[in-house]
């Protein structure tokens, strides 16, 4: 019933981060409540320590808000969740040209990359 978890990262690391990708695509909505601890490991196939680690970190990244006795919800604050966008997509394109750079590709390559596949993507859209 699990899912699969990359060895090299920890465990709640990765949850953060499905989290985070949930809330940014507008899969789970501003105030929505997340499942509890327990039904989160569940589905998840973690220890409940593991889920309740990954809350705290969305909760120290002002992502998600505990509610004493009424759960873990994503927060109402957009300019926290515009920040998340921004972070995620500057982590993605650090990635990107790291790889790119082992590769062997320059700066220019890469952006000529970047624009020949984004005009050839709007010209099959067409």
């Amino acid at each position: 019933m699990g899912e699969e978890f990359n060895p090299s990262k920890p465990i709640y690391l990765q949850l953060v981060d499905r989290i985070s990708w949930e809330i940014i695509k507008g899969e789970r909505k501003t105030g929505e409540k997340l499942p509890s601890v327990r039904e989160m490991a569940i589905q998840s196939g973690v220890n409940p320590n593991t889920v309740s680690r990954t809350y705290n970190e969305l909760e120290r990244m002002e992502i998600v808000e505990t509610k004493r006795g009424q759960g873990t919800f994503v927060t109402e604050q957009k300019e926290k969740l515009v920040e998340l966008r921004e972070q995620l997509k500057i982590n993605h394109i650090q990635n990107f040209i790291e790889e790119m750079k082992q590769m062997g590709f320059s700066s220019e390559d890469m952006i000529e990359g970047i624009r020949t596949y984004v005009t050839n993507e709007k010209e099959n859209q067409s």
